[in-house]
């Protein structure tokens, strides 16, 4: 499928769109809209999926793969260097809204702010296309580094001209692009700090942060991403990681510092794998910003590692 044909174009149905699509959707309706899980390095998938953004009811915003199935963080998209991703966003809202990404290559056409005039009007349709790619030289010699990584997209459009009312209403989603050979988890889990919120709740009583349960034993992937105003450190109890693209140690040779806490500015995010309860068992596990006066405030959770029959200590 050419990428021109595509280009510059604004749709009120996704009818056609579908047709063209030489795989069809990416997955069903759910939290996630995986790759194919492969091992191989050849080809690359080429899919297409379509994102509603929509007004929740507690007037918060987000990005759902099925009409009134938004979520704040939205779905968490999931890419191998290579593959290209077709996202046909259904405006539902009043206002214009768009998609920008962060770590994969576009077009000026999907950029998705209005100083490129890339955002979708309201009650309108508009295709992004996202490509990735695999690490390897450049025609003068150097070394031009693979797409994957954990990154995000986010609106762009909403609220000012710079689209940032879109993201502090919840506009925003994880996405993983993967290597081949990549160690797949069993469980991957989005956290967002935007200003100081964990996916935009304050963690109060009434409005609690996301809990994250998973057995003893499972290979779980956090993916950590910071929005709004503020510096702030992820921070997990009883677990840590290495501090590079996986989260992993590749031999006992690998220099990679081993961390738990790891600063995240707003517009950054990491992602990590950790085995859980490895070495400590089952527990509620705090996680949280560790700067004190954000954690008084309420940007804190629980990681909830059972055991192997499902309770809780």
């Amino acid at each position: 499928m050419s990428r021109s044909r595509f280009s510059r174009r604004t749709f009120t149905s996704g009818a056609a769109l579908a047709a063209l699509a030489p795989t069809g959707l990416a997955a069903a309706a759910g939290t996630a809209a995986a790759a194919p899980r492969r091992d191989d390095a050849e080809g690359g998938s080429v899919r297409l999926i379509t994102l509603y953004v929509e007004r929740l009811a507690d007037g918060r915003m987000g990005y759902g793969l099925e009409p009134g199935k938004a979520t704040v963080p939205g779905p968490l998209l999931e890419m191998y260097e290579g593959d290209t991703l077709h996202i046909e966003v259904v405006n539902m809202m009043d206002v214009a809204a768009s998609l920008h990404v962060h770590g994969v290559d576009y077009d000026i056409d999907s950029d998705g702010t209005h100083l490129s005039d890339s955002v979708v009007p309201p009650q309108k349709t508009r295709l992004y296309t996202w490509t990735s790619h695999r690490p390897g030289r450049r025609r003068d010699g150097t070394f031009r580094p693979g797409s994957a990584g954990y990154w995000h997209y986010h609106d762009h459009a909403v609220g000012t001209h710079h689209g940032t009312g879109g993201i502090r209403n919840g506009l925003y989603g994880g996405l993983i692009v993967r290597r081949a050979g990549d160690v797949l988890p069993d469980r991957t889990f989005t956290v967002v700090f935007n200003d100081m919120t964990i996916n935009n709740r304050t963690g109060q009583p009434g409005d609690e942060a996301p809990d994250f349960t998973a057995r003893a034993g499972d290979r779980c992937e956090f993916v950590m991403i910071t929005h709004g105003e503020f510096y702030h450190t992820f921070h997990v109890h009883g677990h840590r990681w290495a501090d590079n693209r996986t989260g992993l140690l590749a031999d006992e040779n690998d220099p990679s510092r081993i961390v738990d806490n790891k600063i995240c500015g707003p517009g950054d995010s990491f992602g990590f794998q950790v085995i859980a309860g490895e070495g400590v068992g089952p527990g509620a596990w705090m996680y949280h910003c560790h700067v004190q006066s954000h954690a008084d405030r309420g940007m804190a959770g629980l990681f909830k590692v059972t055991d192997k029959n499902g309770d809780l200590p």
